[in-house]
């Protein structure tokens, strides 16, 4: 069987939106599994893909943070304009610093980050998890060794120039977490070695929501939502959104 590129999902189901936001690098199969079941208890879910993302990795080093972040309220708008009038937000990783940066910008009725960072490593370990990534997708779609070797060079020698804009836009969330107000649930696993785990508490002590939780997933790496924990995520984020107040 052939591999296909995933693609983004809009899983209708009830009167009560969540939009799901993967990390840099991945897709909307890092948030899947969460949005079936999500669409099971009767939310809606929407998860949009971030320009580069989902595609080649050739792709993916010229786009910016600016154009994922136009991607993420190109999807909170498509819910609204589909009739949605009360949207949550998860991310992971990257995702979850969208969900953050969305939760003091617009109007959000409860945010939830999983393994979300508020540092980042130096540019140059960011780009060799980009030529890993690249490496992931040459291997998953059956590139032949020179196939592969050309699209490594290649993206060796143009580089990501907008992994230091990357950087700065995280460190500028940072600086607005205490403006966040909406429900807020924090998730991180304890065993990510991608991002300083700390980043989890930063954002549970700086938000000012009164109602905010922070949970530690003893079990689970970066990629909380496929790990082996995922399944009490997804029952620990659904008692989390039966808590807010919704209007229906």
């Amino acid at each position: 069987m052939n591999p296909v590129l995933p693609e983004p999902f809009f899983f209708e189901a009830g009167p009560r939106a969540v939009l799901l936001l993967h990390g840099f690098t991945g897709n909307s199969a890092d948030v899947r599994m969460l949005g079936r079941f999500l669409e099971k208890k009767g939310y809606t879910s929407l998860a949009p893909h971030y320009k580069g993302h989902g595609v080649p990795p050739e792709e993916l080093i010229h786009t910016t943070p600016q154009q994922w972040w136009q991607s993420v309220l190109d999807g909170y708008q498509k819910l609204q304009n589909a009739g949605y009038k009360e949207i949550a937000v998860a991310g992971l990783s990257l995702g979850g610093v969208f969900s953050l940066k969305l939760g003091y910008s617009y109007p959000i009725k409860g945010i939830i980050t999983m393994c979300a960072p508020m540092s980042m490593r130096s540019t140059d370990l960011m780009f060799e998890g980009v030529i890993q990534y690249a490496e992931r997708f040459n291997r998953q779609f059956g590139k032949s060794k020179e196939e592969s070797e050309t699209i490594l060079a290649y993206i060796k020698k143009m580089g990501m120039p907008s992994l230091n804009e990357l950087r700065e836009f995280v460190y500028e969330v940072r600086e607005h977490v205490d403006e966040i107000y909406a429900p807020l649930f924090v998730v991180q696993g304890r065993k990510d070695t991608v991002i300083d785990i700390k980043s989890a508490e930063y954002i549970y002590e700086q938000a000012e929501s009164h109602e905010k939780y922070i949970k530690w997933y003893e079990e689970s790496g970066h990629v909380i939502t496929l790990d082996k924990e995922r399944k009490k995520l997804h029952e620990d984020i659904y008692a989390f959104l039966e808590s807010l107040d919704w209007y229906e």
